[in-house]
C-alpha cells in the first residue's frame, strides 16, 4: 500500500484504541505509517523495539542482524523460537513480524553494523534505534547518524539496569561525547535477564514514536536510566561537547561547508 493513502478499514480497526490519543489520531497514524525505522540487532532489547513499532504500525522496519539462532538467545530473544534454532536471526524476526502486522514492510539485512556499513544502513531509515550489545557497533552507527543528521535512540541494559537517550545530531550529546572509545574492561557476554532488555526495548519504541510523530518530549540531552532490581528511576542530565571528536563544533562547521 502506497504509504500516502488514507488509512484502510482494516487499519482503522487495528489501530483504534491509539488514535484515541488525542495529539495523534489519524494524522498521526498516517505519520507513524510513512515511517521508516532502522532498528539495529533485534534480540532482548531490538526485538522488543521492533515488535512495539511493529504494532503501532510503523510503515517500514528495517532490520540488521546477523547470526543464527542460539538456545542461549531464548531466555530474552521474544522474536525468536525454538523451532528456529540455527537458523537465520533476522529472518526469524522479519517472519514473526509479518505474520503479526501485515501492514507493515519488514527489510531483512543480515548483517552487524561495522564502520564498512553503518553509513548505507543509516541512509535507509528516518529513525535509528540502536539495541547492539558491543561498543565498536553502537559508536560505528553513533557517527553514521551524525554524518547523516539523523536521529538516534540509544538503548542499553546490563543484569538488572537499562538506561535510554535520544540523539539529535548537533543538537544534542552523543555516545561519543559519554563513551568517546571502546571500555577495555566491556564484554561482549554480559549477564541478562530477558525481561529487563524488554523494558529498555519499549522505552526505546515509545521515544521513536514520539520523533515520529511530535508527541511530548524525546529524552533529549537527557539520560533515563532504570534500577529494576531495585525499583529506583532517575534522568541524567547530559551536555554536549564542543571537543566531541563526532559531533563537536569544529566538525558541525566543516560539515556545513562542504
Amino acid at each position: 500500500m502506497n504509504s500516502n493513502e488514507p488509512l484502510s478499514e482494516s487499519e482503522r480497526q487495528r489501530y483504534e484504541w491509539q488514535m484515541w490519543i488525542p495529539d495523534l489520531g489519524e494524522e498521526g497514524q498516517l505519520k507513524i505509517r510513512q515511517a521508516k525505522v532502522l532498528i539495529s540487532r533485534v534480540g532482548g532489547l531490538g526485538g522488543l523495539a521492533a515488535y512495539e513499532l511493529a504494532a503501532a504500525g510503523v510503515g517500514t522496519l528495517i532490520l540488521a542482524h546477523a547470526g543464527n539462532v542460539k538456545p542461549s538467545d531464548l531466555n530474552r530473544q521474544l522474536l525468536m523460537q525454538e523451532s528456529a534454532i540455527g537458523s537465520s536471526r533476522v529472518q526469524t524476526a522479519a517472519n514473526r513480524l509479518r505474520a503479526f502486522n501485515p501492514h507493515i514492510q519488514i527489510v531483512e539485512i543480515p548483517e552487524n553494523v561495522s564502520t564498512e556499513n553503518a553509513d548505507r544502513l543509516v541512509r535507509l531509515a528516518d529513525v535509528v534505534v540502536c539495541c547492539v550489545p558491543k561498543f565498536e557497533e553502537r559508536l560505528a552507527l553513533n557517527q553514521a547518524c551524525v554524518r547523516a543528521n539523523k536521529p538516534m535512540i540509544d538503548c542499553a541494559m546490563y543484569e538488572f539496569t537499562c538506561q535510554v537517550t535520544t540523539i539529535i545530531p548537533y543538537e544534542t550529546a552523543c555516545v561519543a561525547c559519554r563513551v568517546p572509545e571502546v571500555p577495555p574492561t566491556w564484554k561482549r557476554q554480559f549477564p541478562v535477564l530477558g525481561a529487563v532488555p524488554g523494558v529498555a526495548g519499549c522505552l526505546g519504541a515509545i521515544e521513536a514514536i514520539k520523533l515520529i510523530t511530535g508527541i511530548g518530549e524525546p529524552l533529549k540531552n537527557r539520560l533515563a536510566l532504570f534500577d529494576l532490581k531495585m525499583g529506583r528511576f532517575r534522568t541524567l542530565q547530559l551536555q554536549r561537547r564542543s571537543d566531541c571528536s563526532v559531533c563537536g563544533q569544529k566538525h558541525h562547521s566543516a560539515d556545513q561547508a562542504i
